[in-house]
């Protein structure tokens, strides 16, 4: 059955308060749509850990680094309601963008540390942009789990240290990647990877675990990477 689809954050909220007020574990899965099998994993182990559960379909518009960017984002939300009908979400938060930043909004979060190096070096203010809608996000939806892919593992962990230092009170999961038949994980824009870019990328986890593996038989770091 199709998830009821909520597009304020006042109905949001409410709806959620409702059960915990009524005892029941509210669960998180936050999305940028187009959702995919990984997507569905994530709602699987929210609805095992979980009473209730909401997954949020926003493409955040703090998180990009340019308009084009944004724009070629794909946007599926029929698709994502057909994949989640079969996997008894309770609602689907899915607001347009001035519902989460109205006029005169003038307010970021921001994680520092980690946030700043590896993919935060290049993208300056990407995860300023994340962290902002996450807390939004786990407000509106009264979320007291909050369930994350692992393949985006730097995302994960400025999750993790934004709650700690808010003291947000929820649970931050961890859920392992799911991976194409050709070893890539999934990920809604490898849509948009060329037949040769999808080639280079499918080749990197089997080079990765290559390497490990060669670490953890006792080859030194600098020589297994060479």
């Amino acid at each position: 059955m199709t998830p009821p689809v909520l597009r304020t954050a006042a109905g949001m909220r409410a709806l959620a308060l409702g059960w915990r007020r009524a005892g029941e574990t509210v669960g998180v899965v936050p999305t940028m749509g187009a959702l995919h099998e990984g997507h569905a994993s994530l709602v699987r182990a929210a609805k095992a850990g979980c009473r209730r559960v909401v997954v949020t379909v926003f493409v955040n518009p703090a998180q990009f680094d340019s308009a084009e960017d944004l724009d070629r984002y794909p946007r599926t939300e029929a698709a994502d309601l057909r994949l989640l009908a079969p996997l008894a979400v309770d609602a689907v938060f899915a607001p347009p963008p001035a519902e989460v930043y109205p006029e005169g909004f003038a307010t970021s979060v921001r994680v520092g540390g980690l946030a700043e190096r590896l993919e935060g070096r290049h993208r300056p203010g990407h995860f300023d942009g994340v962290a902002t809608v996450v807390t939004k996000l786990f407000g509106i939806t009264a979320a007291e789990k909050a369930y994350f892919g692992e393949k985006d593992w730097q995302q994960l962990q400025v999750v993790r240290r934004l709650e700690a230092d808010l003291n947000l009170g929820v649970e931050i999961v961890g859920c392992p990647t799911e991976r194409e038949a050709d070893g890539l994980a999934r990920s809604s824009r490898n849509v948009r990877l060329s037949p040769e870019a999808r080639r280079v990328a499918a080749a990197l986890p089997r080079v990765m675990a290559a390497v490990a593996a060669a670490i953890r038989a006792g080859m030194a770091v600098q020589a297994a990477l060479a």
